[in-house]
This record gives C-alpha cells, structure tokens and sequence, in this order.
C-alpha cells in the first residue's frame, strides 16, 4: 500500500502535501527535498515529511534567501487554486516584515557583472593570467 493511499485523521494532514497544496512548492517531490533538507520546521522542531500538520501548527519554511512564517488555517490533501491556497495559511506580522525587507534587500542588489557573450581571447587569457600572478 502507498502512502497516498493511506487515509490521515480527520483535520490533519502530511506536511509534504500540505506544502504542495498551498503553492509553495511546484511538486510534492520539491516539497519532499526541502523537509529532508531541513528547511521547514514544524512548531519549532525539524520536521520530516510524513509530520502530520493542522490548524494552528506553525511552520518557518527557508526557499533560498526568503524566509517564510506561517499559520496553518486549515488543512487540504488536493491542490486548488492560489485563492484556496490563499486561505490555508496565514504569515505572522513579525515573519511578513522579515520576509519583505529580505526582499526589498534583494532587490536593491546590483545585477551580477557580465563579461561578454564569448569566451576571453587570447589577449584577454594573458590579461587573466597577469592578474593571478601566473608566470607561464
């Protein structure tokens, strides 16, 4: 018997779907990595991604640089629409100002430097090496 075959109690579910469910994540599998990753945690504690959830369990979720707060207000095992995903959860004032600035702060960073389309020529490889010292 599968996992997904198996029915949780009432009001609760896994956390792996329930993160799918809210969109955070694109797959169950992506949400499956970042548990096992440790970067959601379950009322405080590292969750694994069988951790069945409920309403008021409160979960921090880390997807790169942005750190997410939540509330679970209600529980759904199938994937809706973003206005239902909307609706189960709700962020902490503290974690949406975090979260906000985080942003903000990303988006005041300087676009990385590009350095051309191609690959450095011969006179810019001896440039490079005079640069690192190299004696060949």
């Amino acid at each position: 018997m599968r996992d997904d075959d198996e029915k949780s109690p009432p009001g609760k579910v896994r956390l792996d779907k329930w993160l799918w469910a809210a969109r955070f994540f694109k797959t169950r599998v992506l949400a499956a990595e970042a548990i096992d990753g440790g970067k959601v945690d379950v009322n405080g504690d590292r969750a694994k991604r069988a951790k069945l959830v409920q309403a008021t369990d409160e979960i921090r979720l880390r997807q790169g640089p942005i750190e997410w707060q939540l509330r679970v207000k209600d529980v759904a095992e199938r994937r809706g629409s973003a206005e239902i995903a909307q609706r189960l959860y709700e962020e902490t004032a503290d974690g949406k100002r975090k979260r906000e600035a985080a942003q903000e702060q990303l988006r005041q960073m300087p676009i990385a430097f590009a350095f051309g389309d191609s690959k450095p020529g011969k006179r810019d490889r001896r440039a490079i090496r005079r640069l690192k010292g190299d004696a060949s």
